[in-house]
């Protein structure tokens, strides 16, 4: 039921801060009006959506110097009578009305004596030097992606989530840096324990600074022996936005433009943003291919590796006396050939992501032809070694997630060794260890391979959005991230004529 907006200021005052309880980014200012400041008001606004009060250059600004210099009896028939002789300004009669025209980016104003709210434009959230991000382009999609001001990036989220339900709790990390730290989550759907596990996690540190969500995120994660982050990385709002939207937290720390989402999973971190603005077909053939592309990243040299040094009988005979032929000359056995590979171009992948600007893709391209060729007619390695390499990079380059790639480069060394030493039999255990790591592996509570097993937890649904995204009006129900009861996100009236 609607909240009718009183007379009486403090009423609208205590009915406000409940509905935006636990809100570190809306700003609340209270004020005197009138030649003899004896008319109170209340402001209220999100966090650098609203610019400076005083200057006259502003709607809000012009209202507030017009109203210090009146008598107090004329303010309130100034405002029932001209306010909106001001442009761009609404009443509002009701405190649900108010609270979404301030999350629309603008300054809500109420005073003493008014049963109205006024909303006042201003500059709105920001847009103008929000970066694109660089580590998560998008086909289809918002191309803003977070800054370094943790007050910008939660005004990001507003912008995108204009309902109280969204809190912000904020909270300092760092005994002498003192960073701000902020959980935004939507009420309603989180689960309380969830909550209350992140900020355990968090109080359970003491260090000196905190200087990016890096380090956050590496002292709050369960298991710090795993390769496979228990965090999910993103400098995109919309990402965020989504993340919010199923039930999750999403970790902003300020000075950093990359946000924390928990809890996450395998399948999380192979979706991306432009899945859901594309159509189903190739939205879902993306994500064969990368999930394929890990598989690959990880696993290829070591299968190479097996077959030609153990398994040659599984080649066809033609394909065998190839390999034969190219490897003719090469001092070195092959397992010494792709370590050589695959650490050059470890090299010139760090050389690539340290050398600025334009710099560092010439070294990326051309260091790779060069050494490649090079490598090749010096027959230090063979051609097709460098045909695996380079396949294997550009599995894991296909992986949406810098972290989560990261983990396959690792254990991509665990095949070659392992594969070199035992073939095929080695593989199968280097997987096998892989799958056993990845089936204990949890995220704040929740299984790493979710939906794959327990997908029984949320009646099957969950198995709509894995391998095949399935279309969108098949996704009626929110992840197992999102609490019992809350789950219903999607109801689709049925057509007339159908």
């Amino acid at each position: 039921m609607a909240t009718a907006i009183s007379t009486n200021l403090e009423q609208n005052i205590e009915a406000f801060g409940q509905l935006f309880s636990d809100c570190a980014d809306i700003v609340t200012r209270r004020m005197k009006l009138g030649k003899e400041l004896k008319t109170e008001c209340f402001i209220a606004y999100v966090e650098v959506a609203v610019g400076n009060m005083i200057l006259e250059d502003s709607v809000l600004g012009k209202l507030l110097n017009t109203l210090w210099e009146m008598p107090e009896d004329r303010i309130l028939l100034y405002l029932r009578e001209n306010s909106f002789g001001i442009s761009d300004v609404t009443e509002y009669a009701t405190m649900e009305e108010a609270a979404t025209g301030m999350l629309t980016g603008d300054a809500v104003f109420f005073i003493d004596g008014y049963d109205r709210a006024l909303k006042i434009k201003d500059k709105g959230y920001p847009n103008m030097g929000v970066k694109e991000p660089e580590s998560e382009k998008a086909i289809r999609g918002s191309n803003e992606g977070f800054a370094e001001s943790i007050k910008v990036n939660t005004a990001l989220i507003r912008k995108r989530l204009r309902t109280p339900k969204v809190k912000v709790k904020e909270t300092f990390a760092g005994r002498r840096s003192n960073t701000n730290v902020d959980l935004v989550y939507m009420e309603d759907l989180i689960h309380p324990d969830l909550l209350r596990t992140i900020e355990k996690r968090l109080s359970e540190f003491e260090i000196d600074g905190v200087l990016d969500s890096g380090i956050v995120e590496q002292l709050t994660e369960g298991s710090w022996f795993s390769p496979f982050p228990q965090f999910q990385t993103t400098q995109r709002p919309d990402r965020a936005a989504m993340a919010i939207l199923e039930g999750r937290i999403v970790l902003l720390t300020d000075n950093s433009p990359v946000a924390l989402i928990l809890p996450t999973g395998y399948n999380s971190f192979i979706q991306t943003a432009d899945d859901y603005y594309s159509r189903w077909e190739i939205a879902s053939f993306t994500r064969i291919l990368r999930y394929i592309a890990s598989f690959l990243a990880m696993a290829l040299p070591g299968l190479y590796l097996a077959v030609t040094n153990f398994h040659t009988q599984i080649l066809p005979t033609d394909l065998l006396l190839s390999f034969a032929a190219a490897r003719q000359g090469v001092p070195f056995p092959a397992v010494v050939e792709v370590l050589i590979m695959e650490l050059a171009f470890e090299l010139l992948r760090e050389a690539g992501v340290r050398i600025p600007g334009a710099m560092g893709n010439t070294i990326g391209i051309v260091g790779g032809l060069i050494i490649g060729q090079a490598a090749v007619d010096a027959n230090i390695v063979s051609p097709i070694v460098v045909i695996v390499v380079a396949l294997t990079a550009l599995c894991s380059f296909t992986i949406p997630n810098e972290e989560f790639a990261t983990a396959f480069r690792i254990l991509k060394f665990l095949f070659i060794l392992m594969c070199a030493w035992l073939g095929f039999f080695g593989f199968l255990l280097s997987l096998l260890a892989v799958l056993v790591h990845l089936s204990h592996l949890t995220s704040f509570g929740m299984p790493y391979l979710l939906p794959f097993v327990g997908a029984d937890l949320n009646h099957y649904d969950d198995e709509r959005d894995t391998l095949l995204r399935m279309p969108l009006g098949w996704l009626r129900r929110r992840p197992i991230y999102t609490r019992e009861g809350a789950r219903i996100r999607m109801r689709i009236k049925k057509r007339k004529g159908s």
